[in-house]
Parts: structure tokens; sequence; C-alpha cells
């Protein structure tokens, strides 16, 4: 590993801890100039006094200064405490861990269906650039990425109510014993394949478009055309001269959607009732849970400042260029 290389991951590195400080820093304070009072918000009882809302605001440290509060919150998140939710009164890991496993378990396998579907059907198409397949997968790729993913999941719902069958909210039935295994392993699959579809289709025609786009620019090079001449094969070509240089905007697009991957799918989880991140982010707004809200997006953060981190090194290692 040479010393430019190593410098370069040191500079990335360091960029990496300071985005991550700015962004929770922002999300702190954005938190906070929200319009509406928690408390309020978190009790609904219109007999509160002032006295009995000054007295909870104290227990939950919103009577300090906004400075203070901040002060405090890094202090206490360096030690592993995220704070006390609002709404579900209860520390804010406890809510967020369970549900973190959750969206990982949906979102994770449909990312890397989407990544392996839309890369493979990307260099197809690049390959067959202008005939009707290149045409067809092109179509079907914008239509499946401009639909909107409650739509798409609301059809879906639609036919499972009228002809599929299947369970179209939560993970497991409610209420449901489970006399073995595989039974509790078959109601959860039942449960997880609208869901799985849903997400997989939405995302896949992005890798899709963007790789198949990098790889008509890298087919059209000169060296491309140079190694065409020398009678090398298809295979060899695409594998050693194009697939590299184009998997550069590639790895950016795989490095935050594998990011993303704790952050849940909130509108997917909204409309199938999927009790991940997304869905207790959407709650938390609604709830003006701010504790959730900040673990869930300091947990987003330095999960997306990692995967780009990760990115960056790969384009070090793919192109030299980058490291200057």
């Amino acid at each position: 590993m040479s010393s430019k290389y190593v410098r370069y991951i040191i500079r990335r590195l360091f960029s990496s801890i300071v985005a991550i400080f700015a962004i929770f820093t922002l999300s702190f304070f954005i938190f906070r100039i929200l319009p509406g009072n928690p408390i309020e918000l978190m009790f609904r009882n219109p007999r509160l006094t002032e006295d009995q809302i000054r007295a909870l605001e104290a227990q939950f440290g919103l009577d300090k200064p906004i400075y203070m509060q901040y002060i405090i919150y890094i202090i206490e998140v360096v030690k592993g405490n995220l704070g006390l939710s609002f709404y579900y009164r209860a520390p804010v890991s406890s809510v967020l861990i369970p549900r973190l496993i959750n969206s990982i378990i949906l979102v994770l396998p449909a990312t890397l269906t989407a990544i392996l579907i839309g890369v493979a059907l990307g260099m197809f198409s690049a390959w067959k650039r202008g005939g009707k397949i290149d045409t067809s997968i092109t179509i079907v790729s914008i239509t499946l990425y401009s639909l909107p993913t409650f739509w798409l999941g609301g059809l879906f719902i639609l036919l499972s109510i009228q002809y599929l069958g299947l369970p179209v909210s939560g993970m497991l039935t409610y209420g449901a014993i489970y006399l073995s295994p595989i039974d509790l392993l078959t109601d959860f699959l039942r449960h997880f394949i609208l869901p799985y579809i849903t997400l997989t289709l939405v995302l896949f025609g992005e890798f899709t478009l963007i790789v198949r786009s990098a790889l008509i620019d890298i087919l059209t090079e000169d060296y491309v055309f140079v190694a065409l001449a020398k009678g090398l094969s298809n295979q060899r070509i695409l594998r050693d001269y194009a697939l590299r240089n184009a998997m550069l905007p590639t790895i950016s697009i795989i490095a935050i959607n594998m990011g993303l991957v704790v952050a849940g799918a909130v509108l997917t989880e909204t409309v199938f009732s999927w009790p991940g991140v997304g869905r207790l982010i959407y709650d938390a707004i609604l709830n003006r849970d701010y504790p959730i809200l900040q673990g869930a997006f300091l947990i987003i953060t330095v999960s997306v400042v990692i995967s780009n981190f990760i990115a960056d090194i790969l384009y070090g290692a793919l192109d030299p260029r980058v490291r200057y």
C-alpha cells in the first residue's frame, strides 16, 4: 500500500468523522426548533396544569437551555445512552434495536436482490444497446423507478386481498400460536413476501439505469474499440476493460443504499405496517419524540458515512486518480 493511498484513507476518515459530527449537531437543533410542545403531545391531557408541565419538562431535561441539552446529550451518547423516549417511556436503545433488526430483515435482502438484478440487467441492456431488449429493459426500469412506493404497495395489497390471500400487514399474525418453528417461519414468510417484492421492484430500476448508462459510456471509449480490433472476446472486454470502470458510479449508489438499510423503508413499512425503523421514525415525527428521532438519525448517519467511506476506499483501489 503506497504512502499516497494511506494519506488518502486518512483524509477520508477525518472528513467522515467531521460529517458525522456536523449532521448529528444539525439534526439535534432541527428537532428542537420544530413547533409544538412534546410534553403536551406526549400526554394529550387537557387537564395538565402549568406546574405539571414544568415538572415533566424538568424530568426529561427540557427545562434547560438548548445548548445545555446539547452538551448533556453528547456526553450521554458517548457513554452509550441515547436518552429516554418521550412516547414509549423507555430507553431509546431498547425501542430502537428491535425495530432495527426488523428493518434489516426486510430491507437488506430486498436491496441485495435489487443490486444483483439491476447490475445484471444493466450490463445486458448496455451490451445490447439500441435493440428491442435494451428498449424493453429501459422502459420497465424507468417505469418501476418512477412508481410511488405507496401506490405499488397498495396495488399488491389489493391483489392479495382479491386473489393471493397473503397477509398485508405486520411481520406475524397477531395472537397466533405456533406449534413448531416451521409454522413460525411459514407465517413470517407469508407476511414478508409482499413488502419484499414491493421494495425490490422499487429499487432495482435505479441500479439498472445507472449501470447501463455508465457501461454505455465506457463501451464507446477508444480503448474498447482497440480491444475489439485485437480480437479479444466480448466476455473479456466486458470483464477486464469495461465493467471495472463502469463500477465507479455504481459503487457510490450501492454504498448509499447499503448505508440506508438501517433506516428501513418508511413508505413500504408504513403501507404494510412492518414494525421497522422507518415506521418508528414516522410515528416519532407524529409524536414529537425527539430522543427516538435523534437516536434513529444518529445510527442512520453513522451507517451512511461508514458506507461512503468504504466506497471511497474502493474508489481509490479501482481508480488511482481518485487519490489525488
